[in-house]
Formats: structure tokens, sequence, C-alpha cells
């Protein structure tokens, strides 16, 4: 019950952090992670009586199944209807526990005009690099992810990355913790929002391959399985924390 009621806490900061950073339509959005030890998973809940991003508390939540069935939640909420975002994307990568799936306005509007997202930084953000460098998928089609089916699609469709794009729609982010999910949100779009300022002076160029390499080789591996220990918050989730969540 402890640990259940911590992950409620982290999962209501995410939400909060997400809307009050204007990444997001309010109240449009939802977050998850698995509930440890379960087929469990605790998301931000919908329906008549939800609440906007920027202000959920752990009360908002609601548990479902691995099949997105509604398992805990208060009168006036429902599931997601694209709750299967989050049980494919879980059910497919054991290695990740949360699931965020939102509509940033920034990198929607590349994906209307299949722009692609640039390596245009080295390091001013090597996370964010590292991010592109490998490979930021798109889901092609731009329709409501409310099936089993469809989940699935997504999941094929975004692979073993990080993060998905999806057409005209917005984008789905994994990671091993909420932190990390979150983070990789917030830095995709700070550097579709750079793109953007750069195309406007004139053109976004893309850093060297020399310095591309020269930043990534310096960088610790990141491959965690189940069953890792979690990491120390890191200072930059800490600042989201106090100043947003």
């Amino acid at each position: 019950m402890a640990v259940l009621d911590e992950l409620k806490e982290e999962l209501a900061k995410a939400c909060r952090i997400i809307g009050r950073l204007h990444l997001t339509r309010e109240p449009n959005g939802h977050v998850s992670v698995r509930v440890p030890g379960s087929d469990l998973v605790l998301v931000k809940a919908r329906g008549p009586d939800e609440a906007p991003l920027s202000y959920t508390t752990a009360s908002d939540l609601a548990v479902i199944d691995m099949d997105g069935n509604l398992v805990e939640g208060r009168d006036g909420l429902a599931r997601p209807a694209e709750v299967f975002i989050h049980t494919e994307v879980l059910r497919a990568r054991p290695e990740l526990n949360s699931v965020i799936h939102i509509h940033p306005p920034n990198i929607v509007a590349y994906t209307i005009a299949n722009k692609p997202i640039l390596p245009i930084v080295g390091a001013y953000n090597p996370a964010v690099l590292r991010m592109v460098d490998a490979g930021i998928p798109t889901y092609p089609r731009s329709i409501l992810i409310n099936s089993k089916e469809r989940g699935g699609n997504l999941t094929s469709a975004m692979g073993t990355a990080r993060i998905c794009l999806m057409r005209a729609h917005g984008i789905t982010s994994a990671g091993a913790t909420v932190e990390e999910a979150t983070l990789n949100v917030i830095h995709l779009n700070d550097l579709a929002e750079l793109q953007f300022k750069a195309d406007l002076l004139g053109g976004a160029v893309p850093i060297s391959e020399d310095d591309k390499r020269d930043i990534l080789d310096r960088l610790p591996a990141d491959v965690r399985q189940p069953g890792d220990k979690p990491r120390v918050p890191s200072s930059e989730w800490r600042y989201y924390s106090e100043a947003y969540g």
C-alpha cells in the first residue's frame, strides 16, 4: 500500500508538471505507471469529474488491468479511451514502467508539416541529442488509439524507441520511471521549439557528425532491465518537481 501511495504521488506530480509547462491541451493527456508485483497499471483517469493535468491529485488516478479494464477509481472517473497506448506498450516492453500520451503543440506542428526534428544541439542537451540520433519513429495515422489492435500497431511503430510521434495527434513517451518518461517529453518539446526559432532565423542546421560523436561517445550506457534498482532522482527532475509539481 505504501508503494502504491508513493506511485500515486509521483504520477500526479508528473501530470501537474506536464500541465503547468503547457505541454498538452488541457485536460487531454494521461500518464501511467506499472504497479510493482502485479498486472495492474496506475493511470490518470478521464471522465465527467476528471481534473485538468495541472491540478491532478492522487484521487484523480485509476487502476486498470492489462486488458484496459477499470479495477479501481472513484465515482465520476473512467479509464482513458486510449488506455491501450499504455497497456500495449507496457505489455511489449518489460524494461519500461511508465507511459505518457499527450499533445504538445510544438511537436504536433512538425508531424503536420511532415518535417523531421533534427539533431541541432550537442552539449546544450546531450540527452535529447541521443534521443534524436537513435531515431524518433512516427505512427502515421491521426486516430484514437482506442482498441488493443490499434495499441499494438502503435507499439510496433514505436519499436525499441522511448518516444514516438503520432501524426497530427500527439506523442507517446515511455521510460523505466515516471521521471524518465516525463523528461523525454520536456526535452523533445524544447528541441522542437528551438528548431522552430532557428528556422525562423534562416534555417536550423544539424551539428556536425564529429561533434555528435564527441558528445554521444562520452555518455554512459542507458540500458536498464526489469528489476534494476531505481535511480536517485536527478537534479533536473528535482527542479521540475519544485518549480511545477
